[in-house]
């Protein structure tokens, strides 16, 4: 214990978010303005680019020359003790996104095995370096050098992901672009895309043209928190097949995966204003100007609701390359479904029934999860839903986020299924960064013990309360960012702001690294000059 303190009180010396491994530091420094830049010829052409573009962007700020190049000997030069400026080599018995980083004053050497190790080290680099290098103009005057240390890092979970609700409120392509930057810096690598709900239909689907036309807009927004209000304002926006490309490409360039969610049978308000036919009274709706749950949901006693999912999930599917696409699950009302002759026909139909104290309607909804991920593993993609698809029979495969608390996740996992911790209690950046309610913006709730401020986003240890052989199942930790109360740009970026960090800590580090006192010194001072110089809004530290 005493050896990791110490390896703490050095690191935080050197200003990383989030905490890395193991450092030791050294005398000395190296100076990296006018530096060569050196890969090894077997680097893959995404990481050849990377560092290529940090050199790039080096030269730019320090207003130095900085070359970069592959070499055929950079090997053979490490291991005669030849090296000179900054070098990377492969190690292919690193993990995926691990990394090791030596600063001399004579060369800098980095080793990882991917381009995600390859990214982090980078990002471990440029926080050791002034804030100038996160700024868009030269600063020939800063001192441009890297203190001397050893550092060997890797993260503690695969999965570190951040949802973002467009569906709500509506946020340009510009903006997502500053939301994966931000990521990128701190070494998240899954954006959860919440795509649709009944309050807007948010991507272009070209087999069913009216959910942009028709979906995409309402006729107004609640009022604060005034239910049944609306000021009659018309909103709305999608996102373009076009822009969802280049938005993925950008994601990737970053290191960062992204994650659609279309969210069925639920949260369907929009889409059956586009489509009335696909509810079970056939209408008519409109997108709702409101907050809170609709009990309008897809009809799945019709066998067209089921065309219409596999429709979308297609064209889902060609714009999105990741493993997994969300399929929601949450907060379906049965309400429609216990009256509706179609879905009455379907339960009989598959011979469902109400027993340990699970509906009909419900196993109804089992159904439908259990179809569509069928479809999405004859396209070679896995689903994710939220904890509610636990509720009655769950096929093998699915893997659950878990936002009601942890008890979903602890279950899931002790059942065998992969798991995303996101637990409301700690990881909704939606609800205050602060128990002093008037001083923040409006949200969600008025009761100041549903605040999450710093501190108590940092002290979530996702393992908690699990047995030890299911604790493999957790695949990481993700946040969520519910834009209800959330309209513009700046307020998104300071509700986001600083946790973004604290979650980081939690997703990166062993437990046994984090110090919330080192943390905050480091967020209070080199990390905040970091998002200042980038021009970012954030609540300062307390």
């Amino acid at each position: 214990m005493r050896h990791l303190l110490f390896m703490a009180v050095l690191s935080a010396l050197l200003g990383i978010v989030p905490q890395p491994e193991k450092v030791e530091e050294m005398k000395g420094n190296f100076r990296i303005a006018g530096a060569t830049f050196n890969c090894e010829m077997s680097l893959d052409r995404e990481s050849q680019n990377l560092i290529s573009e940090f050199a790039d962007r080096l030269a730019m700020i320090s207003d130095r020359t900085v070359s970069f190049a592959p070499s055929p000997t950079l090997r053979s030069n490490a291991a005669s003790g030849l090296l000179k400026g900054v070098c990377f080599l492969l190690d292919k018995d690193k993990i995926s996104g691990e990394y090791s980083l030596e600063v001399t004053p004579k060369y800098v050497l980095v080793f990882a095995s991917d381009f995600y190790g390859f990214t982090y080290a980078l990002q471990t680099i440029r926080q050791l370096l002034p804030p100038a290098i996160y700024g868009t103009s030269p600063a020939p005057g800063e001192k441009w050098v890297l203190p001397c240390c050893k550092i060997t890092d890797k993260p503690r979970f695969a999965y570190r992901g951040l949802l973002l609700d467009c569906s709500r409120h509506f946020f340009k392509v510009e903006e997502i672009y500053r939301i994966l930057e931000i990521m990128n810096v701190y070494k998240l690598n899954r954006f959860h895309w919440h795509l649709s709900d009944d309050q807007g239909w948010r991507i272009e689907i070209k087999k069913y043209p009216m959910l942009t036309v028709a979906g995409a807009y309402r006729s107004g927004t609640q009022i604060g928190r005034e239910r049944g209000s609306s000021d009659g304002i018309g909103y709305g926006g999608f996102y373009t097949r076009e822009e969802i490309r280049s938005v993925v490409a950008y994601a990737r360039k970053l290191g960062i995966t992204i994650i659609p969610e279309i969210d069925l049978p639920g949260h369907m308000q929009a889409a059956l204003a586009a489509y009335p036919e696909l509810g079970c009274s056939g209408g008519p709706y409109r997108v709702r100007t409101g907050w809170g749950v609709s009990d309008q949901v897809l009809c799945p006693g019709k066998e067209e609701t089921f065309a219409f999912i596999e429709g979308v999930m297609d064209e889902i599917c060609d714009l999105f390359p990741s493993e997994y696409i969300h399929i929601g699950g949450d907060e379906c009302p049965k309400t429609e479904w216990e009256k509706c002759p179609d879905c009455q026909a379907r339960i009989a139909a598959l011979g469902l029934t109400s027993h340990n104290g699970v509906s009909k309607e419900q196993r109804l909804q089992n159904y439908v999860t259990e179809r569509v991920q069928k479809y999405l593993a004859s396209k070679g993609r896995r689903i994710i839903g939220w904890d509610e698809i636990l509720e009655g029979e769950l096929a093998e495969g699915a893997t659950v986020m878990s936002w009601r608390g942890t008890a979903g996740g602890i279950k899931a996992a002790a059942a065998g299924f992969d798991v995303i911790m996101s637990p409301n209690i700690y990881c909704y950046f939606d609800h205050s960064q602060s128990t002093e309610l008037s001083k923040e913006p409006l949200g969600p709730t008025q009761n100041p013990k549903r605040a999450i401020p710093l501190e108590k986003i940092y002290s979530f240890e996702p393992l908690l309360n699990m047995e030890a052989g299911a604790t493999s199942h957790v695949l990481g930790v993700q946040a969520n960012l519910w834009t209800e109360y959330i309209a513009e740009p700046s307020h998104l970026e300071y509700m986001l702001l600083p946790r973004l960090l604290a979650l980081s800590e939690v997703q990166w580090c062993n437990k046994e690294v984090r110090d919330y006192d080192r943390f905050r010194a480091e967020v209070a001072g080199h990390q905040s000059a970091i998002l200042n110089i980038m021009g970012y809004t954030f609540r300062p530290v307390d």
